[in-house]
């Protein structure tokens, strides 16, 4: 994604966690895009991002030492951020400091502000941006001990991103954050998600003969993603169509799963394969992707299904029906409705006209609604105005 930016050369310091979660993905693919179209990016983390292996014109790497001390009961993360983040910004002359996830990295961001608006030693006072992903609010900022902190800092911030409309509402209503969000949807650079077919890995999948569909789902396997609801509702569909179920990822959820597997005598016909490293080489062969969750603030692995041609059967809940289209892109439920999402995934698997039609409305969509090319620009208008002294505007 390259291109002119809107206004000069950006020094941007970007706050991220560096696990396979939704909020790490997006911060380091916006210091991807970012560099490419002219700015410099400063990655910071407690260690390089799954997505940043690979060194990239632009965009750097600064980790984050949190040693231990006999004093404490665990390693001091926050300060170590803050004092990390400091350095940072003197050394390169940030201009902005976007920290996606509020909790630390807000507090961080506010922290290292102060430092450096007491210091005689700084010469540049960056802007702060903060990006909230979903359940830094809907779970941590849920919590009493933490709500108070979260939404002073959440308030602080120069400016301050939503990944969702009902992110924003969540945020508004149980928050009681003042500062104005504005919305910006996750993006995927869809010229790398595209549908990329791979005969051999189909053929291992879903075997000739005993296998006509492969339903596929992609989550960290925590409580809210459903995985054991996934093994049920496929356990509906295997009785009325040839399928396999394909399950990627690892969390606290697996060995639930796993037994809902035994327990349903599905064995044969669902493959756990933990996390793998080419998300697109699986998504590029299924027929149907399913996303029961209980929340989604976005739905990060649905728009990446969306972007690869694939129909998504998912929860009518938070942000993910500003993603899918219901009857359109896919089919929403409640995130109860297991028959319901059983039901819709068997006429999509049976219908192939209607299957045709959804998977390139889905991948029609994702490029033109969450394409890089259109989101990007957005976060360097957040920027620019931020920089002009302009809180930000809905």
């Amino acid at each position: 994604m390259r291109g002119s930016p809107p206004f000069n050369n950006v020094n941007v310091g970007i706050v991220c966690y560096a696990s396979v979660g939704g909020s790490g993905v997006v911060a380091v693919e916006l210091a991807k895009c970012l560099a490419a179209r002219g700015h410099d990016a400063h990655v910071i983390s407690s260690e390089p991002p799954f997505r940043l292996r690979e060194p990239r014109p632009g965009v750097w790497f600064h980790r984050v030492e949190a040693p231990g001390y006999p004093l404490f009961r665990e390693p001091q993360y926050l300060l170590a951020l803050t004092n990390r983040i400091v350095e940072l910004s003197r050394a390169h002359q940030l201009d902005i400091i976007h920290a996606h996830y509020a909790i630390p990295h807000a507090a961080a961001a506010y922290l290292a502000r102060q430092i450096l608006r007491m210091s005689h030693r700084t010469t540049r006072l960056p802007r702060t941006v903060t990006t909230l992903h979903g359940t830094d609010v809907t779970i941590v900022g849920s919590d009493p001990s933490y709500r108070e902190t979260l939404a002073f800092c959440i308030d602080q911030s120069d400016g301050v991103t939503a990944v969702s409309e009902s992110l924003r509402a969540d945020t508004h209503r149980d928050m009681a954050v003042q500062r104005e969000i504005t919305v910006i949807y996750n993006f995927l650079d869809c010229e790398f998600y595209d549908r990329r077919p791979n005969a051999a890995l189909r053929a291992r999948l879903c075997p000739s003969g005993t296998c006509e569909k492969l339903v596929v789902h992609v989550s960290n396997f925590r409580p809210v993603k459903q995985v054991d609801a996934v093994v049920q509702i496929f356990a509906r569909i295997r009785r009325k169509v040839r399928a396999r179920l394909v399950l990627v990822g690892e969390g606290p959820e697996s060995p639930k799963a796993a037994h809902e597997i035994r327990a349903l005598n599905l064995e044969r016909d669902v493959e756990m394969i933990g996390e793998a490293n080419d998300v697109v080489g699986v998504l590029s062969i299924a027929d149907l992707f399913l996303l029961p969750s209980l929340q989604e603030s976005f739905g990060l692995a649905a728009l990446e299904a969306m972007a690869c041609g694939v129909p998504v059967v998912a929860s009518r809940v938070g942000g993910l029906p500003e993603l899918i289209v219901d009857g359109v892109s896919g089919s929403l439920h409640g995130p109860r409705d297991l028959d319901g999402m059983a039901q819709s995934a068997v006429d999509i698997l049976t219908d192939a006209g209607k299957h045709q039609a959804m998977a390139a409305a889905a991948r029609r969509m994702a490029v033109e609604r969450f394409g890089a090319d259109r989101i990007v620009p957005l976060y360097e208008a957040c920027y620019e105005r931020v920089l002009a002294g302009i809180s930000g505007s809905s």
